[in-house]
């Protein structure tokens, strides 16, 4: 009889446990439910709403990601990038050759391709935002990335040698801005515009080095391919400059175009407490400022002198004053080697007041990434007088032919004096002779002129000062070659990171930068 109670029991206390662990079972797996549900709906939600209901206490597992993934579309672009890399590679040797040569520093004669090919890996979207910003347009930012193989070889005539240049571990990260210009017609876009964004900056990493390693390399060419690099990346594809492309014949794509929005009348003051450089007396500082690389202004040198006056005024053509800035930096000139930059400092444009004169005591820097700056010494006060000009449309359109003018003025000086007269000294040393041109918006002329270092010519815009036959430009040239050629080895073999990189200079710089 026991044992038959004791069965009975087992089987009572087995069904009993069995229907309390599927009730807990189905009781767990309701609250999943719950959960997924207000999960779901939390999903649906935007930042506001959510903010509305938890406050800033949002929970880690809920994100807004800025950018939409395209995973189908990089599966469609490493299919079509042989026939784009094919199509690519013909457009930027046709339409960039000519570019650099605009670019071109001074000491070099001719910057080329003799080797391009953009290599077999695609580049990768990782994302894309559609952007609001005026109506008939559709703007779109895409986050780029590429670390490709490409085989690139710069063909470098300078005045000492020829010279291959081979960029090798060419990497590119950059959020490009593409604009659709909308039509009525099919295929309802008219234009398409491309810039890169100039926040967050774009980071394009590389590493230059001589084929062959020739022992006439000549000092500082590297720092001259950067600084091209650089001025060319700024000036024409950095918002906001940028590239229009129409899509249909008789397209109207003057609301594309970049136009001068505003003049900037810069009036350099003084330096104060500036950094010492010079083992033996003090510091020859001089100023180059500049809002794009191609316009710089450079006020004269004061010889021997920590707080130097200038009191210079220099105009400058602005086309947005919300991403634009004025880049100012402070050189010791050296007559034996390369000038030393002193400090450079950054002042935006958004900062000013339209039409109000404003004095600005700038603290200046190491260099412009602060997060990086490794000097943390005082380097000094640089004070400026600023007042920002908004342009009506016809001083914007007068301002724009005076630009183009300038632009062509330069380019006709630079052919007519050739490489040569252009002072060999400065070549030798990687220096880029720096230019002046003062602009009048104002419709009064033209002032344009050239200081040019160590040719014995120099010319202002009221004519042309000729120190002699040109004896002291050809010895000056000779011994600036002579004393390259025994920095050669120094070069030889030596690889240099691209201007982007962490582990560089900033780009707007001219002569090469002691930190």
């Amino acid at each position: 009889m026991g044992f038959f109670s004791g069965i009975m029991l087992g089987i009572i206390l087995g069904v009993a446990l069995i229907a309390g662990w599927a009730r807990a079972m189905a009781r767990r797996a309701h609250k999943r439910s719950a959960k997924a549900a207000d999960v779901n709906v939390l999903g649906s939600l935007n930042r506001e709403d959510l903010k509305k209901i938890c406050g800033e206490n949002l929970p880690q597992w809920i994100s807004f990601p800025e950018y939409d993934q395209v995973k189908w579309l990089n599966r469609q672009l490493s299919k079509l990038w042989p026939f784009v890399e094919e199509a690519a590679t013909m457009v930027i040797r046709d339409s960039v050759e000519p570019i650099l040569d605009v670019y071109r520093p001074v000491g070099i004669s001719s910057l080329k391709f003799s080797r391009l090919s953009l290599g077999t890996v695609p580049p990768k979207i990782e994302g894309i935002r559609v952007q609001s910003f005026q109506k008939g347009q559709i703007t779109m930012d895409i986050d780029f990335k590429w670390g490709g193989d490409p085989n690139i070889v710069l063909a470098v005539e300078t005045l000492v040698a020829s010279l291959p240049i081979q960029f090798k571990n060419l990497q590119v990260f950059t959020i490009i801005r593409v604009v659709f210009q909308l039509s009525d017609e099919i295929p309802c876009i008219s234009a398409v515009v491309i810039a890169l964004l100039a926040e967050p900056k774009p980071r394009i990493d590389y590493i230059l080095k001589a084929v062959g390693g020739s022992l006439t390399a000549m000092p500082g060419l590297s720092d001259m391919i950067d600084d091209t690099v650089a001025s060319l990346i700024t000036d024409m594809l950095q918002w906001p400059h940028r590239i229009v492309v129409p899509l249909g014949v008789d397209v109207d794509i003057s609301d594309l175009e970049l136009k001068p929005h505003g003049k900037v009348t810069v009036t350099v003051v003084r330096g104060e407490s500036l950094k010492n450089k010079e083992f033996i007396g003090k510091s020859d500082p001089y100023v180059v400022l500049f809002i794009r690389p191609m316009f710089k202004e450079r006020t004269r040198v004061i010889d021997d002198n920590l707080n130097p006056e200038w009191n210079e005024t220099f105009e400058l053509i602005a086309e947005d004053k919300e991403t634009q800035h004025i880049i100012l930096e402070v050189f010791d000139e050296d007559s034996l080697k390369q000038d030393k930059r002193l400090g450079i400092v950054k002042l935006p444009l958004s900062d000013l007041e339209v039409e109000t004169v404003q004095e600005i005591n700038l603290q200046l820097l190491s260099s412009l990434d602060t997060t990086k700056v490794k000097d943390k010494k005082d380097r000094g006060v640089l004070t400026v007088r600023v007042l920002y000009h908004l342009y009506t449309k016809e001083e914007a359109l007068r301002a724009l032919e005076l630009e183009k003018r300038t632009v062509e003025e330069r380019l006709k000086t630079r052919e007519a004096t050739g490489p040569a007269v252009s002072g060999s000294a400065d070549a030798a040393r990687g220096v880029a002779a720096p230019s002046t041109v003062t602009t009048n918006v104002a419709g009064t002329g033209v002032a344009a002129g050239a200081a040019v270092t160590g040719s014995g010519v120099h010319k202002d815009g009221s004519g042309v000062h000729k120190d002699g036959p040109g004896v002291h430009m050809v010895g000056t040239g000779i011994d600036a070659v002579g004393k390259s050629i025994t920095k050669a080895g120094k070069f030889v073999g030596r690889t240099v990171t691209g201007p982007f990189s962490s582990q560089r200079r900033s780009a707007a710089s001219v002569p090469t930068i002691d930190e």
